[in-house]
């Protein structure tokens, strides 16, 4: 399992301003941006208890375009710490932008 300040420190070699869940009213940077959150858990259990802790990690990367180079830079990330991940991707009509979503577990 990766500590908070784990995922930072990855999150940091991207270059790319992130918050954890939302940037606060009024401090959203111009895109591309990342948010990550962590909205729940796969734990394994054993005699009716968790023996073994999985926690869902999310990285959301929006963008005003499509922008291959920075989900490429974000991949190669997760790729270097040896992280599985799916990827998904859609279009925000109200907010005008694109949030592509990598869902891992850690």
């Amino acid at each position: 399992m990766l500590s908070y300040e784990q995922i930072t420190d990855l999150l940091d070699q991207t270059g790319l301003p992130f918050a954890y869940h939302h940037f606060s009213e009024g401090e959203s940077p111009d895109p591309p941006f990342l948010v990550y959150l962590t909205p729940g858990s796969h734990n394994f259990s054993a005699d009716g208890m968790v023996y073994y802790r999985v926690d869902q990690l999310d990285i959301e990367l929006y963008t005003d375009k499509k922008q291959p180079e920075q989900e490429a830079k974000l991949e190669a990330v997760l790729d270097e710490a040896g992280m599985f991940y799916d990827k998904t991707e859609r279009f925000i009509q109200s907010e005008q932008l694109y949030e592509v979503l990598y869902e891992m577990e850690v």
